[in-house]
């Protein structure tokens, strides 16, 4: 969601994230990764703007992301 709301692709993310672009893909997948790659995608994001949100399903309407620009 949040690479998409940047319209970042997935290479720019990869580049700016320094992860190969497969890594992304697998990320995007729900694939589990090394947590500090997961940390640097993460970093990417909320330098971008993107702030992340805890919630459950039950009535908060659950995670998602709210860019802050």
């Amino acid at each position: 969601m949040a690479r998409t709301a940047l319209q970042m692709s997935v290479k720019e993310l990869a580049e700016a994230a320094t992860v190969s672009t497969n890594t992304i893909v697998r990320f995007e997948r729900g694939e589990e990764l090394k947590p500090r790659t997961v940390a640097d995608i993460r970093s990417v994001f909320e330098h971008a703007g993107v702030t992340f949100i805890d919630g459950d399903y039950a009535g908060s309407g659950g995670p998602g992301v709210r860019l802050n620009k």
